[in-house]
Order: structure tokens, then C-alpha cells, then sequence
């Protein structure tokens, strides 16, 4: 996995010409002296991550940033959808459930996903062409949720070894736990130390200020419902 973050639009940037696929996630005004002052400006940039014919997926975006980035794909020649919600996901254990808070991750966890599972199946099936998508009409396509699988979300070899129902029955419950188990230090994260919660995160952005809050409310009440 590469990860870029700036000025895709002016240099060549991620240097992988033909990558198995790429993502991109929310867009915040961040790094405005180098993407530009609008969201608009900011998502052409993120946009030139797109490569012909390499499958791209994103998250709901603001109606503007969306905008160029399909004009983005569609000048590319790149097939490009979004991400559906994380309650789409389905698995004998029900909807997926996320050990980081915030709806913003759950939106970031719906691309890790797709971007798992279009990796598995284009490396499992490299002689085969991978879906296009049509972006004349109005918005962008909607990816399809799917059962993930125990090599996505854990990744260990010794699940090669597994099969039949038993590989079935694994499966789903390890994709509930693993993303269930998901940790991420200095964002949404609570600590205590005796008397004292603390709540930390990265927030940087107007956007993740907003969601940043949004989490706090409600981890705030949580925390002190439970110490009564």
C-alpha cells in the first residue's frame, strides 16, 4: 500500500503507473497553501491519484468536491463509485461494528473495504477486466457491499488452511470481531487515569472539528452514564 496525500494533480505522484486500485477519502480545506483556498481546488489535486482503467472508490463527499472528482475520473478514464454505508455490510453476526467512533470512521472503514476486497479479487483474478462504470449521468455509482472475507480482515496465513463450513462460519465471525477490535491511538480515543477522562483526537479541520465534537457529545454522556 502507498499512501499520498498531496499534489497528485501537478507531479506524477503516487510513481506506480498501473496500481491494483486507489481510494480517496473525505476532503477537508487542509494544506491550502500548496492545494488551494476551496474544496473544489483541493479535490482536482486528490483527484490526479485516478489511472486509466484502475478502479477507484470514495466516500460521500461535499456536493462540490464529488463534482470533480467524477469530471476527474471521467477525463482519466478511470471507474470510479462510492462507498456505501457501513451498515450495508452484512454477516451471519448482522451489520459490521467498528471499535473506532465516529461516523467518519465508519465512512473510512467502508473504503478500507472496498479497497481490501478490489485488491483480493483483481490479484486472484488478473486475467479477467474489471467492471467500468458509466459517469455520463447524474452522481456517481454506488459500490456494491459484499460479505468480507477473514483474509481481508485479518490477514493471517494460517486462514489458507481453513475449509468448508468451517471457513464459512469463521469468516463472519471474524469479520465482526477484527473490525470490532479496531484501535486507533490519538483518535476518538478515551483514557481514564483515576479520577480523571481524558478525550484525545487529531481533529485538524474544519470538518473533523465538526465530527470531532459530534463524537465527544456523545462519548462525554456515554462516560458519565457510566460512572454513575
Amino acid at each position: 500500500m502507498m499512501w499520498c496525500s498531496l499534489l497528485h494533480g501537478l507531479w506524477s505522484t503516487p510513481p506506480i503507473r498501473k496500481p491494483w486500485v486507489c481510494g480517496v477519502s473525505s476532503h477537508g480545506i487542509d494544506h491550502t497553501q500548496i492545494l488551494g483556498d476551496t474544496i473544489e481546488e483541493i479535490a482536482w489535486h486528490k483527484g490526479g491519484i485516478f489511472k486509466p482503467e484502475v478502479p477507484a472508490f470514495t466516500v460521500k463527499q461535499p456536493e462540490g468536491s464529488m463534482a470533480v472528482l467524477k469530471q476527474r475520473a471521467s477525463e482519466i478514464e478511470c471507474p470510479l463509485w462510492v462507498c456505501p454505508e457501513l451498515e450495508d455490510y452484512q454477516t451471519d453476526c448482522g451489520p459490521l461494528q467498528l471499535g473506532l467512533a465516529g461516523q467518519h470512521q465508519r465512512s473510512n472503514a467502508s473504503l478500507d473495504l472496498q479497497l481490501s476486497h478490489t485488491w483480493l479479487q483483481r490479484r486472484r483474478l488478473q486475467d479477467q477486466n474489471f467492471p467500468s462504470t458509466t459517469l455520463e449521468g447524474p452522481g456517481v455509482p454506488l459500490a456494491t457491499p459484499f460479505t468480507p472475507s477473514p483474509i481481508m480482515t485479518k490477514g493471517s496465513a494460517i486462514f489458507f488452511h481453513e475449509c468448508g463450513q468451517a471457513w464459512n462460519e469463521r469468516a463472519n465471525t471474524l469479520a465482526c470481531a477484527r473490525l470490532a477490535d479496531t484501535v486507533w491511538a490519538g483518535r476518538t480515543q478515551t483514557l481514564k487515569n483515576g479520577e480523571v477522562t481524558y478525550f484525545l483526537d487529531g481533529a485538524h479541520t474544519r470538518r473533523s472539528m465538526q465530527a470531532c465534537v459530534s463524537w465527544f457529545q456523545e462519548a462525554a454522556v456515554r462516560c458519565e452514564r457510566n460512572a454513575r
